[in-house]
Formats: structure tokens, C-alpha cells, sequence
């Protein structure tokens, strides 16, 4: 009965999808491995549901290609009060996508308080949102009219204009949100709207014909639908993209980067008169830490230290990245936002590693016991890299191959010494890297996984959050950095590179430092 059931719910999906189906050039298709749980902004909390959740939903602002802040439902603003007051006003010409839970008029306009309940929703108790830190500083949010919406936070920020860019702020109608079922059957005002989810099978969004944006007197977006499949082997999403039943592949698998790409991180010439490879800085730094805490030698800096040097990482991204991506000489900051340093703290040096060890007590390694590092299976090339040139220095690493959910949850409640892990920015400013080694964020409450404490990094981090001018807040966010590198909590590999391959007949899909995928602007040619 459910195979029926199932050949049943398929023959209407596709009947219905028939129009979409003989115009190709309107219909852009792409693959999502990890599926999508959610289509609640409030809870777009990994890549899958926020590329989703993207096409769905606006919020005040958005992030433009430069990582800038600019206009969206709201079309100016003014900060007052020393940096502790924002003043939105908001266009008069946004409207929710059609619905039956707007009754006879199918929608409606957005107004000021549409964000005031968006908002009061995100940080309910009742919704328990991964999203509802963002609006951790936040005061008061009151609308003194439709088109005129307050926030005032406790204390400056000055980052918090880049906090309302991620879609946890997107606006949402209570009609929609209250009547349940919201992930499953989201209302919002972007540029397409959900047509048809089938779980684990197919997503179809359609073109919102009440969108607001325009793009030279043609209102967007010019794609008729967006249709993603839910093919898990990344292999066999790989041969559909090579194939042509796909509109563009992010990111980079072992099954097929070798295919792919050369050892340079060039695209293959057989591949080059069909597609367009684009990179892009990524801000997203992978990196090993330490917990602190624990009694064992990583607790000594000078061993730390001499593992941080004790690695080539140029060799690394060469023959196990294919060149995607840039050896982290520097500190936590990626390469792309204000801050980062063109210090190398990372450099590649075994000498001054080996003589690191000896000061520590450990000439050549004698004496060392070995140090488990945990990772994921993802990862297991380059720790296993990282181990067999450290053991020229005398250092055993024990690669500890561990399930993703375990590796979390043991990084988070202190009981692994050494691990592998990324931060991958949640909006564009070098604060949101500097609080992982602030002490009021140690884990469980927060992402400080080193548990790193240092009296001075606290009232330097405490003040530039609430530094309102931007030269002097970067030098801070240096300082601090420098700090950390003193001190090796953590052992930078890389500053990741945004990576799609896309058919040369796709335009206006441009790559972004944020790894958003925008296809408002996207056309199609044959």
C-alpha cells in the first residue's frame, strides 16, 4: 500500500511539474547531499536549510558580494545613541507570498510589526531556536509605525547590523507561524516560495510573482523555479553535475577532485570548454585545538608551540586540497575580513620546533608520551599528514578516527586534549572568530572548546565589542589575535576557499566569501 502510495504522490509531483519541465532554461537544479530538515529561518542553522531557507525569506538587511551591509525590506536606517540604538525604516511595496492563511486577500503587506513578532518568536523559550543568540544583546524592539521598527540593545555592537543578515532574522507572518507546521509549510516574501517537498526525494520552489526587488526595470527573479534533489553519494551527485542534469557543484570530494581539478587547483583541461571553476576566499578557518585544562603535555606552551611549527602546510593544501584554499600562517582571522594578519605566527620551521621541545624538556621527543588527536573520517588525510611530519621531530600522533556526533559532543564537555575542528563565520566581522577564546564563552555555554583564559584577551575582546570606530576596533581584534598565537590554544591548517564549477551557459551566480547561494539574479543560456 505505501509503494502505491509512493508511485501515487510521485505521478502528481511530476504531472504537476510538466510546465517546469519544458523550458530548461528557467529551471535551475542542484543537488543537496545532507538534505534539509528545516524551511523555519529561525532554525537555518546548518549550509543545507540556509541556501533553502534563502531563496524563501528576506530579513532588514542583507550582505551584497563585498560583505556590506546593504537595504533589503528595510530601505535605510540610522544608528543613534552612541551605537546602542537602530532606527529601521522600512519600503511600503513588500508582501508575503500568496496563502490561504491570509484568508480572502491571499496576502498582505509587511509592516514594522511583522519584525516585532518575527523577533519575539526567534527568542521563545517555547521555539527553542538555535537562532535566538543573535538577539542575546538586544533591549527592547517596538514599532512606532508600519514602516518605522526601534532596536535598542543593552550595549553598543558594532556588529550587530551583520548579526541581522543571517536568515535566523528573516521575517515571518504569525498567520503562517501559528498555525503550525511552519517548517514544512513556510511563508515568506523572497524571491521564490515553495511549491512541492517530498522528503528525501525532491524540493521545487517557484518564482514569486509579488517579489520587490528589481534588476534594470525587470522584476526578479528571472528563474521560473528552483528544483533540488536529495542524492546522498556525492559521487553520484558528481556524475549527474558531469552530465548536465545539474546547474552548478560547490565543494570538493575525494571521489572526484582528482577528476576534477589538476594539482594546482586548476579545472581539467577536458573539462574546461564546459564549465567555469570560481574560488573564492572562504571565511571559514580549519584548525586543530587544545583543551587546556587537561594534565597532559599539551598543556605545556612550548609543545604546543613546536606543533604549530612543526608541519608544512603549503605541501599540505598542495597535494591534499589540490591547492583549494591558503595555508593559515596567520592566526584565527581568515584571509578576507578586516583584521586579519599578515603576521606569520604558523611559519613553517622545524628547527625552532625542535628547539622548542628541547626547552620543554623533550629534546627529539624523548620523553614525550604520544598525543591522541580525534577527528572525523573526512579529515583523516590531512591528520595523518600532520602526524608523519610531526614524528620527524620525535612527536607521536595517534589519529583517533571518531563519529561526528561524538567528536561534538566530547570537544564540547571537555574530554578530548587535542581535535580537529573549523569556525565558519556567521557574519562577516573578526569578532565572531575572537569570542571562541573569550572565558565567559567556555563550552557547554558557548564555542570557547580550549577553555582559553587570559585576563588581558578578556578586557581587550570586552572592549572592542563595544568599539564603535572601525581602525581602532581592527587593531584591537590584532592584538588579541597575536595574543592567542602566543599563547597556541589552537593549531591553524587553512583558510578555506569558496569552490563551484559552473556550466558556462549559468550567469549571474557569483561566489561570496559567505558561501550564500544566490539565484535572484540567475539566467540561463542555452
Amino acid at each position: 500500500m505505501k509503494i502505491v502510495l509512493r508511485l501515487a504522490l510521485l505521478g502528481i509531483l511530476f504531472s504537476c511539474s510538466q510546465p517546469i519541465e519544458r523550458n530548461e532554461s528557467t529551471v535551475f537544479r542542484y543537488n543537496e547531499y545532507s538534505g534539509i530538515s528545516s524551511l523555519d529561518p529561525a532554525f537555518a542553522r546548518v549550509q543545507s536549510n540556509i541556501w533553502a531557507t534563502h531563496q524563501i525569506f528576506n530579513g532588514l538587511v542583507a550582505m551584497n558580494q563585498s560583505l556590506e551591509v546593504v537595504p533589503a525590506i528595510a530601505q535605510s536606517w540610522e544608528i543613534l545613541d552612541n551605537g546602542k540604538t537602530y532606527v529601521f525604516t522600512l519600503r511600503d511595496d513588500v508582501f508575503f507570498h500568496e496563502s490561504e492563511v491570509f484568508g480572502e486577500t491571499k496576502t498582505r503587506k509587511v509592516v514594522s510589526n511583522d519584525f516585532v513578532y518575527s523577533f519575539n518568536r526567534l527568542q521563545s523559550k517555547s521555539l527553542a531556536a538555535p537562532g535566538a543568540w543573535v538577539l542575546s544583546d538586544v533591549d527592547s524592539i517596538f514599532a512606532t509605525s508600519d514602516t518605522t521598527l526601534v532596536i535598542s540593545l543593552k550595549s553598543p555592537f558594532s556588529p550587530f547590523l551583520g548579526l541581522l543578515t543571517m536568515k535566523y532574522c528573516s521575517v515571518v507572518p504569525f498567520e503562517a507561524a501559528e498555525a503550525g507546521g511552519f517548517s514544512q509549510n513556510p511563508i515568506g516574501t523572497g524571491p521564490f516560495y515553495l511549491k512541492r517537498w517530498v522528503d528525501n526525494e525532491v524540493m521545487i520552489l517557484r518564482k514569486n510573482p509579488l517579489y520587490f526587488e528589481m534588476e534594470n526595470g525587470t522584476r526578479l527573479p528571472h528563474l521560473e523555479s528552483v528544483v533540488i534533489s536529495f542524492i546522498p553519494d556525492k559521487q553520484s551527485a558528481y556524475m549527474e553535475f558531469i552530465q548536465g542534469r545539474k546547474d552548478f557543484l560547490s565543494g570538493l570530494d575525494a571521489s572526484y577532485k582528482d577528476d576534477l581539478l589538476t594539482p594546482k587547483g586548476e579545472l581539467n583541461q577536458k573539462y574546461s570548454n564546459r564549465f567555469v571553476l570560481e574560488k573564492t576566499p572562504y571565511l571559514n578557518t580549519e584548525y586543530l585545538a587544545f583543551y587546556l585544562p587537561d594534565s597532559s603535555v599539551v598543556s605545556n606552551p612550548k609543545v604546543r608551540e613546536a606543533i604549530v611549527m612543526g608541519f608544512d602546510r603549503t605541501k599540505m593544501m598542495t597535494y591534499l586540497r589540490n591547492g583549494i584554499g591558503k595555508p593559515a600562517e596567520g592566526g584565527i582571522i581568515p584571509e578576507g575580513l578586516p583584521g586579519f594578519s599578515k603576521v606569520k605566527y604558523c611559519e613553517y620551521n622545524p628547527e625552532k620546533a625542535a628547539r622548542l621541545l628541547a626547552e620543554a624538556g623533550f629534546p627529539n621527543g624523548s620523553g614525550l608520551p604520544p598525543i591522541s588527536l580525534y577527528t572525523t573520517s573526512n579529515y583523516t588525510d590531512l591528520c595523518e599528514y600532520i602526524q608523519g611530519q610531526l614524528a620527524q621531530l620525535g612527536i607521536e600522533i595517534r589519529v583517533e578516527v571518531t563519529p561526528p556526533s561524538t567528536l561534538r559532543e566530547k570537544k564540547a564537555n571537555g574530554g578530548l586534549p587535542f581535535f580537529r575542528a573549523s569556525w565558519i563565520a556567521d557574519y562577516p566581522d573578526a569578532e565572531n572568530y575572537l569570542s571562541l577564546f573569550y572565558s565567559g564563552n567556555k563550552a557547554p555555554n558557548g564555542p570557547n572548546y580550549s577553555h582559553f583564559e587570559n585576563v588581558t584577551y578578556d578586557s581587550l575582546y570586552s572592549k572592542a565589542r563595544v568599539e564603535t570606530n572601525d581602525s581602532s576596533r581592527i587593531v584591537l581584534y590584532q592584538q588579541l589575535d597575536s595574543i592567542i598565537m602566543s599563547e597556541s590554544p589552537i593549531v591553524p591548517l587553512y583558510y578555506d576557499e569558496v569552490v563551484r564549477v559552473i556550466p558556462k551557459g549559468i550567469l549571474g551566480l557569483e561566489p561570496n566569501a559567505l558561501n550564500l547561494l544566490e539565484l535572484k539574479k540567475v539566467t540561463k543560456r542555452e
